[in-house]
């Protein structure tokens, strides 16, 4: 029995198809664990230090902001810190997210020249790095959250949905990047700048009730702005969040998913030369 051939059309032919593209990632969701475990050990993610570095930079990060933002600015709140805290920890999800999946292509190009596999696996798989290096700073933010004497309620468990969404809006955003980065590469040295404006603009370092109204088009233009409004609603103050934000949350990352899914798996097939 002679062994089948994959014939790879150029990208112009159009999308693949689907039914049998998504089977064959299922198939592969094995590979997408081990892969995304590789790449955590390579980083030495596997190790206590290493574990703990995932909790103390943003740790860090958001104790700075907090000395300039609240002791500086003469007041002390410790819902502010809380705040800090919960709104840069998911910002992280979404960070991390970015930065694997701009380069999980480009990077892994012995891969793609010598193997046939649903290339989407790649961005996928850094999406899901970063989910890994997220869970552990849950566990820290409920210690914080004990510690300040901030209340625990059913209410919290909002934060639930508010965090599927995120997931769903980082792997839209690593698709994306993935596959812009094949075409652009510069785009990868911009990152840390686009990410860096992307945590001024987002409802971080304030809350979104304290937003100057003159620049309440930042709720509108920012993906992440309702998105962390709500998680801040839900786990800070337990709140139950709005839902014309989680349902715009849902609208920015469902939007960007599929047009970015759409746009690599048309592409996906030039991959190979453009590497």
């Amino acid at each position: 029995m002679s062994t089948p051939l994959q014939v790879y059309e150029p990208f112009r032919a159009g999308l693949p198809k689907l039914g049998k593209y998504w089977k064959s990632l299922w198939f592969r969701r094995t590979f997408i664990s081990e892969y995304s475990k590789s790449e955590l050990r390579e980083q030495h993610f596997d190790s206590v230090f290493g574990q703990l570095w995932l909790v103390l930079n943003p740790l860090l990060l958001s104790g700075v902001y907090f000395i300039l933002i609240v002791i500086i600015g003469g007041t002390t709140d410790s819902a502010r810190y809380v705040h800090l805290t919960a709104t840069l920890f998911l910002f992280y999800l979404v960070a991390n997210s970015l930065t694997g999946g701009v380069k999980s292509i480009t990077a892994g190009q012995r891969l793609i020249l010598n193997t046939a596999f649903p290339r989407i696996m790649l961005p996928i798989s850094a999406v899901v790095i970063a989910l890994f290096k997220f869970l552990p700073t849950l566990i820290v933010f409920l210690i914080i959250k004990s510690i300040v004497g901030s209340s625990f309620s059913f209410e919290m468990l909002w934060a639930i949905p508010v965090l599927m969404i995120t997931i769903f809006l980082a792997l839209g955003l690593a698709i994306t990047i993935s596959c812009i980065n094949v075409y652009f590469r510069d785009i990868a040295s911009f990152l840390p700048y686009l990410t860096r404006t992307l945590l001024y603009l987002s409802p971080i370092l304030y809350e979104a009730s304290a937003l100057n109204p003159n620049l309440k088009a930042l709720q509108v233009v920012n993906p992440l702005f309702p998105i962390l409004d709500s998680w801040s609603r839900a786990l800070v103050h337990g709140e139950v969040p709005q839902t014309s934000s989680m349902l715009q949350g849902l609208a920015w990352a469902t939007g960007i998913f599929f047009i970015g899914t759409y746009f690599f798996l048309s592409r996906e097939r030039e991959f190979a030369v453009r590497l």
